[in-house]
Protein backbone atom coordinates (compact mmCIF):
# COMPACT_ATOMS: atom_id res chain seq x y z
CA UNK A 1 0.00 0.00 0.00
CA UNK A 2 1.65 3.18 -0.96
CA UNK A 3 0.64 6.21 1.02
CA UNK A 4 0.24 9.94 -0.27
CA UNK A 5 2.41 12.54 1.94
CA UNK A 6 -0.78 13.96 3.10
CA UNK A 7 -1.73 10.28 4.69
CA UNK A 8 2.35 10.43 5.92
CA UNK A 9 1.80 13.33 8.03
CA UNK A 10 -0.65 11.93 9.70
CA UNK A 11 2.04 9.48 11.48
CA UNK A 12 4.98 11.93 11.11
CA UNK A 13 5.70 13.36 14.63
CA UNK A 14 7.73 16.30 15.36
CA UNK A 15 6.75 19.01 12.85
CA UNK A 16 4.82 22.36 13.08
CA UNK A 17 4.15 22.74 9.68
CA UNK A 18 4.91 20.34 6.42
CA UNK A 19 5.47 21.54 2.73
CA UNK A 20 5.93 19.76 -0.28
CA UNK A 21 8.19 20.63 -3.09
CA UNK A 22 7.16 20.29 -6.69
CA UNK A 23 8.95 17.15 -7.32
CA UNK A 24 6.70 15.29 -4.94
CA UNK A 25 9.13 15.38 -1.49
CA UNK A 26 8.09 16.74 1.76
CA UNK A 27 9.43 18.49 4.26
CA UNK A 28 8.93 18.94 7.93
CA UNK A 29 9.65 22.27 9.70
CA UNK A 30 9.61 22.58 13.57
CA UNK A 31 9.90 26.55 13.48
CA UNK A 32 7.55 28.61 11.16
CA UNK A 33 8.68 30.69 8.77
CA UNK A 34 9.00 34.21 10.69
CA UNK A 35 10.89 31.99 13.17
CA UNK A 36 12.86 30.97 10.00
CA UNK A 37 13.65 34.32 8.64
CA UNK A 38 14.63 35.57 12.00
CA UNK A 39 17.03 32.70 12.40
CA UNK A 40 18.36 33.65 8.77
CA UNK A 41 18.78 37.39 9.31
CA UNK A 42 21.09 36.63 12.55
CA UNK A 43 23.29 33.78 11.81
CA UNK A 44 23.81 31.33 8.73
CA UNK A 45 24.66 28.50 11.28
CA UNK A 46 21.37 28.67 13.51
CA UNK A 47 19.36 29.10 10.12
CA UNK A 48 20.75 25.87 8.53
CA UNK A 49 19.68 23.99 11.66
CA UNK A 50 16.91 25.33 12.17
CA UNK A 51 15.84 23.22 9.06
CA UNK A 52 17.28 20.16 10.47
CA UNK A 53 15.24 16.53 11.10
CA UNK A 54 16.49 16.97 14.36
CA UNK A 55 15.20 13.26 15.39
CA UNK A 56 11.75 14.00 13.94
CA UNK A 57 9.78 10.45 13.75
CA UNK A 58 7.53 8.26 11.88
CA UNK A 59 5.48 6.55 14.57
CA UNK A 60 2.90 4.09 13.76
CA UNK A 61 0.70 1.20 14.56
CA UNK A 62 0.60 -2.10 12.18
CA UNK A 63 0.45 -5.52 11.07
CA UNK A 64 2.76 -4.80 7.95
CA UNK A 65 5.46 -6.69 7.81
CA UNK A 66 7.46 -4.71 5.31
CA UNK A 67 8.01 -1.34 4.82
CA UNK A 68 9.91 1.61 3.13
CA UNK A 69 10.26 5.33 2.47
CA UNK A 70 12.27 7.29 -0.44
CA UNK A 71 14.71 9.75 1.08
CA UNK A 72 17.05 12.84 -0.10
CA UNK A 73 19.27 14.36 2.74
CA UNK A 74 19.45 17.73 1.61
CA UNK A 75 21.89 19.81 3.93
CA UNK A 76 24.27 17.85 6.53
CA UNK A 77 25.75 18.88 9.87
CA UNK A 78 27.10 15.54 11.22
CA UNK A 79 26.91 12.38 10.77
CA UNK A 80 24.42 10.66 12.42
CA UNK A 81 21.50 8.24 11.79
CA UNK A 82 18.14 6.94 10.94
CA UNK A 83 17.09 4.57 13.30
CA UNK A 84 14.36 1.40 13.31
CA UNK A 85 12.55 0.56 16.41
CA UNK A 86 10.36 -2.03 17.22
CA UNK A 87 7.83 -1.79 20.95
CA UNK A 88 10.71 0.36 21.82
CA UNK A 89 13.74 -1.68 20.78
CA UNK A 90 16.02 -0.68 18.40
CA UNK A 91 16.17 -2.78 15.92
CA UNK A 92 18.28 -0.99 13.40
CA UNK A 93 20.52 1.71 12.32
CA UNK A 94 21.42 3.45 9.16
CA UNK A 95 24.42 5.76 9.84
CA UNK A 96 24.28 8.69 7.17
CA UNK A 97 28.09 7.96 6.37
CA UNK A 98 27.42 5.09 4.04
CA UNK A 99 24.38 6.65 2.40
CA UNK A 100 24.00 7.73 -0.43
CA UNK A 101 22.37 11.33 -0.38
CA UNK A 102 19.25 10.15 -2.33
CA UNK A 103 17.93 6.62 -2.13
CA UNK A 104 15.32 4.00 -0.54
CA UNK A 105 15.31 2.54 3.14
CA UNK A 106 13.50 -0.79 3.35
CA UNK A 107 13.06 -2.77 6.85
CA UNK A 108 11.67 -6.09 7.40
CA UNK A 109 8.95 -6.22 10.58
CA UNK A 110 8.63 -8.74 12.93
CA UNK A 111 4.60 -10.43 12.42
CA UNK A 112 2.02 -9.20 14.23
CA UNK A 113 0.45 -6.07 15.30
CA UNK A 114 3.18 -3.57 16.72
CA UNK A 115 4.38 -0.09 17.15
CA UNK A 116 7.34 1.40 15.72
CA UNK A 117 9.04 4.40 15.26
CA UNK A 118 11.76 5.46 12.52
CA UNK A 119 13.95 8.37 13.99
CA UNK A 120 15.20 10.65 11.20
CA UNK A 121 18.43 12.54 11.59
CA UNK A 122 19.01 14.96 13.94
CA UNK A 123 21.76 17.05 12.52
CA UNK A 124 20.66 17.03 8.63
CA UNK A 125 18.16 18.22 6.69
CA UNK A 126 15.83 14.92 5.08
CA UNK A 127 12.89 15.09 2.75
CA UNK A 128 10.54 11.91 2.60
CA UNK A 129 8.23 10.54 -0.27
CA UNK A 130 6.56 7.68 -1.38
CA UNK A 131 6.15 5.30 1.95
CA UNK A 132 4.77 2.30 1.33
CA UNK A 133 3.91 -0.67 3.51
CA UNK A 134 1.92 -4.32 2.89
CA UNK A 135 -0.60 -3.35 5.23
CA UNK A 136 -2.38 -0.39 7.04
CA UNK A 137 -0.74 2.04 9.82
CA UNK A 138 -1.99 4.07 12.05
CA UNK A 139 -1.26 6.66 14.24
CA UNK A 140 -0.41 5.24 17.97
CA UNK A 141 -2.12 7.28 20.53
CA UNK A 142 0.16 9.95 21.90
CA UNK A 143 0.51 11.88 25.40
CA UNK A 144 0.49 15.65 26.03
CA UNK A 145 2.02 18.28 23.30
CA UNK A 146 5.43 19.45 24.57
CA UNK A 147 7.46 22.60 23.19
CA UNK A 148 11.22 22.01 23.63
CA UNK A 149 13.64 24.65 23.54
CA UNK A 150 17.44 24.17 23.77
CA UNK A 151 20.84 24.25 21.97
CA UNK A 152 22.45 21.76 20.37
CA UNK A 153 22.73 18.97 22.75
CA UNK A 154 18.69 19.22 22.83
CA UNK A 155 18.80 19.60 19.18
CA UNK A 156 20.42 16.03 19.47
CA UNK A 157 24.57 16.48 18.45
CA UNK A 158 26.74 14.21 20.81
CA UNK A 159 25.48 10.82 20.63
CA UNK A 160 25.81 10.47 16.70
CA UNK A 161 22.65 8.57 16.68
CA UNK A 162 19.38 10.09 16.22
CA UNK A 163 17.76 7.46 18.85
CA UNK A 164 20.22 8.30 21.42
CA UNK A 165 19.70 12.03 21.69
CA UNK A 166 18.74 12.75 25.75
CA UNK A 167 15.32 13.69 24.01
CA UNK A 168 14.85 10.88 21.87
CA UNK A 169 15.81 8.52 25.08
CA UNK A 170 13.33 10.20 27.53
CA UNK A 171 10.82 10.47 25.10
CA UNK A 172 10.68 6.63 24.62
CA UNK A 173 9.36 6.38 28.36
CA UNK A 174 7.19 9.92 28.17
CA UNK A 175 5.45 9.26 24.85
CA UNK A 176 5.23 13.26 24.69
CA UNK A 177 4.05 14.66 21.39
CA UNK A 178 6.87 16.78 20.98
CA UNK A 179 7.82 19.69 19.38
CA UNK A 180 11.88 19.73 19.35
CA UNK A 181 13.32 23.18 18.82
CA UNK A 182 16.71 22.47 20.06
CA UNK A 183 19.00 24.44 17.46
CA UNK A 184 23.01 23.99 17.60
CA UNK A 185 24.27 27.00 18.99
CA UNK A 186 21.72 28.89 20.70
CA UNK A 187 21.21 30.55 23.55
CA UNK A 188 18.75 32.76 25.63
CA UNK A 189 17.13 34.96 22.93
CA UNK A 190 13.63 36.49 23.35
CA UNK A 191 13.83 37.05 19.76
CA UNK A 192 12.97 33.63 18.34
CA UNK A 193 9.97 33.69 20.40
CA UNK A 194 7.16 34.38 18.89
CA UNK A 195 3.14 33.12 18.19
CA UNK A 196 2.56 29.97 16.29
CA UNK A 197 -0.67 29.98 14.76
CA UNK A 198 -2.43 26.87 15.80
CA UNK A 199 -0.43 25.38 18.19
CA UNK A 200 -0.47 25.29 22.29
CA UNK A 201 1.59 22.90 23.90
CA UNK A 202 0.50 22.19 27.39
CA UNK A 203 3.90 22.49 28.87
CA UNK A 204 7.73 23.87 27.55
CA UNK A 205 11.05 22.59 28.46
CA UNK A 206 13.84 24.81 28.44
CA UNK A 207 17.27 23.51 28.57
CA UNK A 208 19.70 26.82 27.12
CA UNK A 209 22.46 28.77 28.59
CA UNK A 210 25.75 26.55 28.19
CA UNK A 211 26.63 28.80 25.24
CA UNK A 212 26.47 32.01 27.28
CA UNK A 213 27.22 31.01 30.81
CA UNK A 214 30.22 33.55 30.61
CA UNK A 215 28.10 36.52 29.90
CA UNK A 216 28.53 40.03 31.66
CA UNK A 217 24.76 39.76 32.73
CA UNK A 218 21.78 37.71 33.08
CA UNK A 219 19.46 40.69 30.59
CA UNK A 220 19.05 38.43 28.00
CA UNK A 221 17.94 35.59 30.13
CA UNK A 222 15.54 38.03 32.28
CA UNK A 223 14.47 39.38 28.89
CA UNK A 224 13.67 35.49 27.30
CA UNK A 225 11.71 34.79 30.73
CA UNK A 226 9.56 37.43 30.61
CA UNK A 227 9.19 36.98 26.78
CA UNK A 228 8.06 33.26 27.04
CA UNK A 229 5.33 33.73 30.10
CA UNK A 230 4.13 37.13 28.07
CA UNK A 231 3.77 34.46 25.25
CA UNK A 232 2.20 32.09 26.66
CA UNK A 233 0.47 32.74 30.15
CA UNK A 234 1.59 32.18 34.04
CA UNK A 235 -0.21 29.32 33.69
CA UNK A 236 1.71 27.19 31.42
CA UNK A 237 4.04 25.08 32.82
CA UNK A 238 7.29 25.54 32.15
CA UNK A 239 10.50 23.30 33.26
CA UNK A 240 13.94 25.13 33.45
CA UNK A 241 16.73 22.57 32.77
CA UNK A 242 19.63 24.62 34.39
CA UNK A 243 23.17 23.42 31.95
CA UNK A 244 25.11 20.16 32.15
CA UNK A 245 28.27 20.29 33.78
CA UNK A 246 30.98 20.52 31.65
CA UNK A 247 34.62 19.54 31.27
CA UNK A 248 36.36 21.50 28.32
CA UNK A 249 37.59 23.94 30.55
CA UNK A 250 38.01 22.93 34.07
CA UNK A 251 39.20 26.76 35.62
CA UNK A 252 36.17 28.03 34.41
CA UNK A 253 33.83 25.55 36.29
CA UNK A 254 33.20 28.46 39.13
CA UNK A 255 31.51 30.75 36.45
CA UNK A 256 29.38 27.56 35.48
CA UNK A 257 27.88 27.10 38.39
CA UNK A 258 27.36 30.82 39.22
CA UNK A 259 25.79 31.55 35.84
CA UNK A 260 23.52 28.61 37.25
CA UNK A 261 22.94 29.71 40.48
CA UNK A 262 21.69 33.07 39.03
CA UNK A 263 19.43 31.49 36.51
CA UNK A 264 17.66 29.67 39.33
CA UNK A 265 17.23 33.01 40.96
CA UNK A 266 15.36 33.83 37.84
CA UNK A 267 13.51 31.35 36.94
CA UNK A 268 12.59 31.13 40.61
CA UNK A 269 10.57 34.20 40.14
CA UNK A 270 7.91 32.41 38.15
CA UNK A 271 5.68 30.64 39.67
CA UNK A 272 5.04 28.56 36.97
CA UNK A 273 8.53 27.48 36.31
CA UNK A 274 9.92 24.55 37.58
CA UNK A 275 13.90 24.15 37.94
CA UNK A 276 15.78 20.81 37.29
CA UNK A 277 19.43 20.70 38.17
CA UNK A 278 20.99 20.04 35.15
CA UNK A 279 24.31 19.34 37.13
CA UNK A 280 22.36 16.18 38.14
CA UNK A 281 21.39 14.91 35.00
CA UNK A 282 25.08 13.43 33.54
CA UNK A 283 28.35 11.75 35.60
CA UNK A 284 30.93 14.23 35.65
CA UNK A 285 32.92 12.42 33.66
CA UNK A 286 34.89 12.18 30.16
CA UNK A 287 33.71 8.60 29.04
CA UNK A 288 29.86 10.13 29.17
CA UNK A 289 30.80 12.81 26.70
CA UNK A 290 32.03 13.02 23.19
CA UNK A 291 34.14 16.25 23.37
CA UNK A 292 33.59 17.42 27.51
CA UNK A 293 30.86 19.69 26.39
CA UNK A 294 28.06 17.34 24.29
CA UNK A 295 27.07 13.87 26.00
CA UNK A 296 27.57 11.11 24.18
CA UNK A 297 25.41 8.36 23.76
CA UNK A 298 26.14 6.64 26.91
CA UNK A 299 25.64 10.54 28.33
CA UNK A 300 22.63 10.54 26.76
CA UNK A 301 21.04 7.40 27.86
CA UNK A 302 22.15 8.84 31.43
CA UNK A 303 20.61 12.28 30.86
CA UNK A 304 16.89 11.01 29.53
CA UNK A 305 16.64 8.37 32.18
CA UNK A 306 17.64 10.99 34.79
CA UNK A 307 15.45 13.29 33.49
CA UNK A 308 12.28 11.30 33.43
CA UNK A 309 12.99 10.74 37.38
CA UNK A 310 12.94 14.04 37.90
CA UNK A 311 10.39 15.15 35.95
CA UNK A 312 8.07 11.85 37.33
CA UNK A 313 8.95 12.98 41.13
CA UNK A 314 7.65 16.73 40.27
CA UNK A 315 4.16 14.99 39.64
Amino acid sequence: MLYTNRELEKFYFGAYFFEETGDGWLQAFQYSRAQMAYFKSAMDFWYDRSMASTAKTLEFVTEAENAAFDYKIIWTGSQDSFELAVDGQLARIWYVKDLDREGRLRFELPAGKKRVTVYLPCDASVLLRRFEADGEVAPPCKGEKVLWLGDSITQGFGPLRSAMSYVSVANRLLNWDILNQGIGGYVYDKGSLMPMKGYKPSRIMVALGTNQYGCGDMADIEAFYEALIGLYGEEMPVFCITPLWRGDAPERLPVLIHFCRELERIASGYRNVRLIDGFKMVPHLPEYFLDLLHPNALGCETYGRNLVEALRAME
